[in-house]
């Protein structure tokens, strides 16, 4: 279900397309998926309003893969 739901935000955030998105799983980097710093903050903010949690600056050094954002979900 998280899956889900951040591969929506990643679509909305990014524009991606729908091959782009069936590629994405729990291992993919997001340093793969083409997005920059800026990306990565509103996609973190998107997570933060969607899901009603908050990520600090250490969790967010964190965030390599769509996996650890899931991570991040089930754990706050």
């Amino acid at each position: 279900m998280e899956l889900n739901k951040i591969k929506d935000i990643l679509a909305n955030q990014l524009n991606m397309d729908e091959n782009e998105l069936d590629a994405i799983n729990e291992e993919t980097a997001l340093k793969d998926i083409k997005m920059d710093s800026l990306d990565l903050v509103e996609i973190i903010m998107a997570v933060e309003d969607t899901f009603g949690i908050t990520i600090d600056s250490e969790q967010e050094e964190n965030i390599h893969t769509v996996g650890d954002l899931i991570a991040l979900v089930k754990n706050n």
